[in-house]
């Protein structure tokens, strides 16, 4: 190679090391794609935190109805809830509900279930299952009760960006306010 073609090539490999031409369009090409993502993403993690908002807030809702119940409830009672949830948390899939009533007694120190009735096909509370969650309950006086209601509903993300399908499960209790006790109609 001659001295002249060496010196041509290494002034155009700098000018072309020093054009900024088009940059902007390269690095769009690049940043497109991750911030499509990010998007994508923050849209995703704000739908499955907006889902479990409205989950928790249709739970609290179903455990205050049925609080201010005077008279005894029934399995019409029941799935009326249901279908209150369902519509509170517009839920994709029919959602599963449990209602149990528990009072405490202060000189076993411990929980004792009055009812449960659940609707979806879990299963009920037993005393020996209200034992294991004892620990989620908040201190009560001896023979208060308490109306916990659990609630499940499954979130499919609507794009796959790392949040996988799953159970959004909801555990919430309340006093009842006007009566010592709901009381469950056969």
């Amino acid at each position: 190679m001659t001295p002249l073609l060496i010196h041509r090539l290494q002034t155009c490999l700098r000018d072309f090391a020093r054009d900024i031409r088009g940059s902007l369009t390269v690095e769009a090409v690049v940043m497109f794609p991750m911030l499509f993502w990010a998007m994508l993403s923050m849209l995703v993690f704000f739908d499955a935190y907006r889902q479990n908002s409205l989950n928790v807030k249709a739970a609290f809702t179903i455990g205050d109805m049925i609080s201010r119940e005077v008279d005894p409830i029934n399995a019409a009672y029941l799935d009326g809830a249901v279908l209150l949830f369902d519509e509170l948390a517009r839920t994709a899939t029919p959602p599963r509900m449990r209602v149990t009533v528990v009072y405490y007694n202060a000189a076993q120190k411990r929980f004792y279930r009055d009812w449960s009735h659940q609707r979806g096909g879990v299963p009920v509370l037993t005393n020996t299952d209200i034992l294991a969650i004892q620990n989620k309950l908040p201190a009560v006086p001896n023979n208060e009760r308490l109306i916990l209601v659990e609630t499940w509903s499954d979130y499919s993300p609507p794009f796959n960006v790392g949040i996988e399908r799953q159970d959004l499960y909801n555990f919430v209790f309340t006093r009842p306010r006007f009566a010592p006790q709901v009381k469950f109609a056969v």
